[in-house]
C-alpha cells in the first residue's frame, strides 16, 4: 500500500509549541494517479504552500510536522471511523471522493472500496498521528505543557461548504474545548490586530479531528486550528507557484502568532 517514501517531516523544537501540517502533502499511494480524473491530479485541494508561510519555525524554536502525501490518499484530519465533523452539513470523508468543488475525484468505478479505505487508514493515517501524538507527549514531558497548531488553507470561496467569501484568517479552538481560553485570548488578539486582514474566532472553521482530538487541556495539551483563506498569500489561478513577496504580509503576522503562543505559559507554570 505504501510507496517506501516518508509520511511526513519533523523538525523538532526547543519551546512548547508544534506546529503541524496535515494537508500540504502531494505524494499519491502507488496506483492512484491512473484512478484519479484528470482535473483530480491537479489536487486543488491541497493547502498549497502552507509549510513555506511556517519556514520561520525553527528559527523560532517551534517544531514544524508537515505531511507528505496528499488529503486524496487520505485525510489525516477526519476521524478514523468516518464520523462527521460537522453533523449535518456536508462532510468530506476519511479517503475523499469528491473535491471540494463536488466533483467526482476518481473515474468511474474506480472508488475505493471500505477494505482500501481501512488498509489506507493503517498504511497512511495511523503511522502519521502515532507520531505526532508521541512529539506532543516528548514536549509535555519537558514543559509540563504543549501546544499544537494545526495549520491549514483553503480557496477563498467553496460555496459546497460554506458561503460567500471566507475570512482570511478562521481560528478555531472547538468552541473553547481545545485550549486553554487565555491562549485563545491571546492568539485571536494577534490575528484580529493584523492589518490588511479579516478574522473570525470559532466561525465555519472550528477545528477539525487533530484540534478536537488533542486539544485536551486539562491534560496540558492545548490544539488550535489556523484554516487561512488562500487568495490572501497566492494566486489561486497559479496554485503550484510561491511568490514570497507576496506571502510576506501573512508571514509576518504568523510570524507574531508564532512568536505570541511560544511564550504563553499556563498559569501554573508562571
Amino acid at each position: 500500500m505504501t510507496d517506501n517514501v516518508a509520511l511526513f517531516t519533523l523538525v523538532p523544537g526547543r519551546t512548547s509549541l508544534l506546529i503541524d501540517v496535515p494537508h500540504a502533502g502531494l505524494g499519491l499511494s502507488p496506483g492512484l494517479s491512473g484512478r484519479l480524473t484528470d482535473s483530480a491530479l491537479g489536487l486543488a485541494d491541497t493547502d498549497w504552500h502552507v509549510e513555506k508561510l511556517y519556514g520561520f519555525a525553527a528559527e523560532l524554536g517551534a517544531g514544524l510536522m508537515v505531511a507528505t502525501h496528499s488529503r486524496y490518499v487520505v485525510d489525516l484530519n477526519r476521524d478514523p471511523q468516518g464520523r462527521a465533523l460537522y453533523p449535518g452539513a456536508d462532510n468530506t470523508e476519511l479517503c475523499p471522493t469528491r473535491g471540494f468543488d463536488g466533483a467526482p475525484l476518481y473515474r468511474e468505478g474506480a472508488e475505493p472500496d471500505a477494505a482500501e479505505v481501512a488498509a489506507r487508514a493503517v498504511a497512511y493515517w495511523h503511522p502519521y498521528h502515532q507520531r505526532l501524538e508521541a512529539e506532543l507527549q516528548s514536549i509535555r514531558a519537558r514543559h509540563g505543557y504543549a501546544i499544537l497548531l494545526d495549520g491549514h488553507s483553503i480557496a477563498a470561496e467553496v460555496p459546497r461548504f460554506f458561503a460567500g467569501r471566507l475570512p482570511d484568517l478562521n481560528l478555531g479552538t472547538n468552541d473553547g474545548a481545545s485550549c486553554d481560553p487565555d491562549l485563545a485570548a491571546r492568539a485571536y488578539a494577534i490575528l484580529s490586530a493584523a492589518e490588511g486582514f479579516s478574522h473570525v474566532h470559532n466561525g465555519r472553521f472550528k477545528g477539525g479531528f487533530i484540534t478536537r482530538h488533542y486539544g485536551r487541556p486539562a491534560e496540558g495539551l492545548h490544539a488550535l486550528q489556523l484554516e487561512i483563506a488562500r487568495d490572501c498569500y497566492m494566486d489561486e489561478a497559479r496554485l503550484d507557484h510561491w511568490d514570497p513577496a507576496r506571502a510576506a504580509p501573512l508571514v509576518a503576522v504568523l510570524r507574531r502568532l508564532v512568536e505570541n503562543l511560544s511564550q504563553w505559559r499556563p498559569a501554573d507554570h508562571r
